[in-house]
């Protein structure tokens, strides 16, 4: 694995962290006061963005098309994933919460690139999706979903409450975790795409946040909502022998991105950090750590944690360019990222002091955005309870 960026994706990456600091900076503070307000300036970069996609390899929410689809490839490859991965850390240099609202980039955007059929990623191309897990009575553990999914004819009738949609109300359509039969367990749940408007879905509030607040967070209950046969995606058999793994894959898609966001949190951070102590620093690393002051020691520890954050969320996305099974790499990613998004930036707060915790400065600020990409799409302590099962060959029942 070679440790550089891939040279032919600069051009994305200096695009992306010029937008970070002449688009979202700027910004920033005015949309986490004002609170599910929409940022129109966004608009114009998402078309932006719709332009460099359209060149291959830009900031791609279907990142995983390439994993599963299209001509067999030999050698090495750096292809959606790294750049999407790359693009968002940028992104996210400059403001989470809009990384995670600019349209047409949702994270169920991920799920129909995850698992939809040919047509159906066709059809669902341009639109903006939102995902729908999380319910009252179901948290980190997504097998006990209970909204569902009934079929009549030629449409399915879902029936059930979402809550914690990011983009719920924005966005044009919501892909929705359903099960099929209860009895069956994990194996009968599905995903479905629910266009926006479809009578039975509504979006029942927004709910106020610690961080993120850009970012509108909806409670979207289904009653008796009819969506046609055709927007379940992937396989409609319930296939037992095969179990969860189908709409699983998702996350193999979306954890790695998740881990970019916090990776690109926490820089944002280090480098405001570096800069107010620049004195104090040696910017050449020629200091042994063991000679550095308590406070230089502390900066160098985090942006260690950072690089190997960073490398590591770069090889589950190359696995996954590279058509080769990453769910446990994924995880370890999002473990890893999470934890250190989270210390690196508390801990810049803390050396900061009276800078670091008022409102003159973004480092409070991104100290509270980085808390929820350390729980979702997956908290630590269900990370690392995937990472001991794929390292023990353990299942689910196995081992809880």
């Amino acid at each position: 694995m070679n440790l550089q960026n891939p040279k032919k994706f600069k051009m994305m990456i200096d695009q992306a962290h010029d937008v970070a600091i002449n688009v979202l900076r700027p910004i920033s503070r005015k949309y986490d006061k004002a609170e599910h307000a929409y940022p129109k300036e966004l608009d114009m970069l998402a078309s932006l963005i719709d332009g460099m996609n359209e060149g291959g390899e830009g900031i791609n929410a279907g990142a995983a098309v390439g994993k599963k689809r299209g001509e067999v490839e030999t050698g090495n490859k750096n292809g959606n994933n790294i750049s999407t991965a790359l693009g968002v850390i940028e992104m996210c240099y400059g403001d989470a919460g809009m990384m995670l609202t600019m349209p047409r980039q949702g994270l169920g955007n991920s799920a129909i690139a995850a698992v939809a059929n040919d047509e159906q990623l066709e059809r669902f191309k341009n639109t903006w999706a939102a995902m729908a897990i999380t319910e009252p009575g179901c948290g980190s553990d997504s097998a006990a979903i209970r909204t569902t999914a009934t079929k009549d004819g030629d449409e399915y009738i879902i029936n059930g409450e979402k809550i914690f949609v990011t983009c719920g109300e924005r966005a044009d359509s919501v892909v929705v975790w359903a099960t099929l039969d209860k009895k069956l367990g994990r194996a009968a749940i599905k995903s479905f795409v629910v266009p926006k408007g479809t009578p039975g879905m509504k979006v029942e509030r927004l709910e106020y946040k610690l961080g993120i607040k850009v970012s509108d967070t909806a409670v979207i209950s289904f009653i008796d909502c009819r969506v046609p046969a055709a927007n379940l995606l992937g396989n409609p058999e319930i296939d037992v022998a095969k179990g969860f793994a189908g709409v699983m894959e998702t996350f193999d898609n979306t954890r790695p991105l998740v881990a970019a966001m916090a990776i690109g949190c926490a820089k944002a951070s280090l480098e405001r950090i570096k800069e107010i102590f620049k004195d104090q620093l040696d910017a050449d690393y020629k200091t042994p750590y063991l000679q550095a002051s308590n406070l230089a020691a502390q900066i160098y520890r985090m942006e260690a944690e950072w690089e190997a954050a960073r490398l590591l969320t770069l090889k589950a996305c190359w696995m996954a360019d590279n058509r080769k099974p990453n769910s446990k790499e994924a995880s370890i990613a999002k473990a890893k990222a999470g934890r250190v998004g989270n210390e690196i930036t508390l801990k810049c707060v803390e050396l900061a002091a009276s800078m670091g915790y008022n409102e003159d400065e973004l480092l409070e600020k991104w100290a509270r955005d980085s808390k929820i990409l350390d729980i979702f799409e997956g908290t630590q302590q269900i990370q690392q309870l995937i990472i001991a099962r794929r390292e023990l060959d353990k299942s689910s029942s196995e081992l809880k």
